[in-house]
């Protein structure tokens, strides 16, 4: 596949992940409980859907955290990982501006929050929320990286790696709002600003430890 393909897809991948991931979490958050599950399973079916539909073009990354694992693995070079962040970066933009034109305010597009639940206060409430969005994106990327490491993916690998980031979204949701996606992350973050933009970095540093520690991890298991 030619290069523009490839960032093209990554770039479709991402919007239509944020699009619908975040934008069911903005729409049914008046639902209660409901809306966790809602929600993870929008982020979830949006992986399986855009997997198969473009995986077999770019990887199907659609996650900067994902594709910094895919570099480390040498599946991708130094600059095709630096256009795949951009384009995402870009794809999961435009998501959230389109959330933001349908929602009407950017009171709430879906950013991640570490929650005041935890028990913590201060600097060591958004430490435990860091150690949580690097420990569930590092089980994710291990469940990627093992479920892609044939030549030839299995049909399966999609819905297995949706079905992951469905099951993670439902544990971590209470927690950080799991965002286990810098992209994804930091896009409704700058339009929201305020406290969800003051507490991105953990949600930008999280994933990519995480990735890095996925990486690690997949030396031992191959």
């Amino acid at each position: 596949m030619k290069l523009y393909q490839k960032l093209f897809a990554e770039f479709l991948g991402t919007f239509v992940l944020v699009l619908f991931g975040t934008g069911v979490a903005v729409t049914t958050g008046h639902l209660g409980g409901l809306n966790i599950l809602f929600t993870a399973l929008a982020f979830g079916l949006s992986v399986v859907v855009m997997a198969n539909a473009v995986g077999h073009v770019s990887g199907g990354h659609f996650n900067p955290a994902v594709s910094l694992a895919a570099f480390l693995e040498k599946r991708i070079t130094g600059i095709e990982f630096l256009y795949y962040v951009v384009s995402q970066l870009v794809g999961a933009l435009l998501a959230s501006t389109m959330v933001l034109v349908i929602v009407g305010s950017n009171s709430n597009l879906g950013s991640n929050l570490v929650s005041t639940a935890l028990p913590n206060t201060g600097f060591a409430e958004l430490l435990v929320g860091l150690l949580v969005e690097v420990f569930l994106t590092f089980i994710f990327i291990t469940v990627i990286l093992q479920v892609t490491s044939k030549e030839k993916s299995s049909v399966v690998s999609g819905l297995i790696i949706g079905l992951t980031l469905t099951l993670i979204i439902i544990f971590g949701f209470q927690l950080t709002g799991l965002g286990v996606n810098p992209a994804r992350s930091l896009a409704p973050a700058i339009l929201q600003a305020g406290k969800a933009l003051e507490q991105v970095w953990i949600f930008i540093v999280g994933p990519l430890i995480g990735g890095y520690l996925a990486h690690l991890v997949q030396k031992i298991l191959k």
